[in-house]
């Protein structure tokens, strides 16, 4: 059994733990609210593009745009999404896994990976897989500039036939407790289905020139919001990941402080004990 003094300083181990892990959480929860804000704000903007080119696509064949073209599926790029920092709960291992399944699924197929975080950048590098993107401290910079230059190194590669699809991996936000990691096809860009009636528009300035600008802006807007998403979710599996660990440290101390009063309750009575024996032992 331990000894009373290895109890206290146990307890006072994991009472620092749970105080830097209470910190977590409150730091995680403030940043979560910031960046829950600004992932709900640009879905409805996320939505409107997605309506506004529709109607532009509308009708249009493959060959309007390089981005719209549909080959066989030979050469893929996928794009994962991951954090930078752990401590986050299973967030980084349930992304990775989704991935590891996209390439399972894809064994017959050319896939080369496209990695924005760290945590994904060490697993691959574990795996001696060199990615073709590497990109880490999106929280550091603008995540407006980390959209924009991946939505350029994606539609560049596309368009010039250097891969046949490009599809992202990402975690959507559903709330504090529920991240859900979803594969979205990037490239090509989906067409409205041809049983759509479309929607006479008149186009100022004309629609071939209108689909040039808006097709780029449309595959940014998609990884803009799909990194929003991520990094609310992080946020959220961080604050609930030390929130638990916070709720452990306190069932721990009290289990160890309750050990540690029935070692000492146990060295009273043995103390107590051994002053009757020798008290009757005087006085034989």
């Amino acid at each position: 059994m331990p000894s009373l003094k290895d109890l206290r300083k146990r307890i006072g181990s994991v009472r620092s733990t749970q105080q830097i892990t209470k910190a977590m959480k409150m730091v995680a929860a403030a940043r979560l609210r910031r960046s829950q804000a600004a992932a709900e704000h640009a879905r409805p903007y996320a939505a409107k593009l997605t309506e506004m080119f529709t109607a532009v696509v509308a009708g249009l064949s493959e060959e309007a745009h390089p981005l719209l073209a549909r080959r066989e599926e030979r050469r893929i790029d996928l794009v994962v999404l991951t954090s930078d920092r752990g401590l986050c709960g299973a967030f980084n291992a349930s992304l990775l896994r989704h991935a590891e399944t996209f390439l399972r699924e894809r064994q017959d197929r050319e896939v080369q990976l496209m990695v924005v975080g760290r945590k994904g950048l060490d697993y691959y590098r574990r795996r001696r897989v060199t990615p073709l993107l590497e990109r880490t401290g999106v929280l550091a910079t603008t995540v407006g500039e980390t959209s924009r230059e991946l939505a350029e190194r994606v539609t560049a590669r596309f368009a010039e036939d250097e891969t046949d699809a490009v599809y992202l991996l990402y975690s959507r936000f559903q709330s504090a407790i529920a991240q859900i990691p979803t594969v979205v096809r990037l490239l090509p860009v989906d067409t409205p289905a041809e049983d759509t009636v479309p929607v006479e528009y008149i186009f100022e300035p004309p629609r071939a020139e209108l689909l040039a600008r808006l097709l780029p802006r449309y595959v940014e807007t998609r990884l803009l919001e799909a990194l929003l998403e991520s990094i609310a979710s992080e946020f959220g599996a961080r604050m609930t990941a030390m929130d638990n660990a916070t709720r452990n440290a306190s069932e721990m101390i009290d289990r160890l402080t309750l050990s540690m009063n029935r070692a000492r309750q146990s060295a009273i009575t043995t103390e107590l004990m051994e002053i009757v024996s020798g008290a009757e032992a005087l006085k034989g």
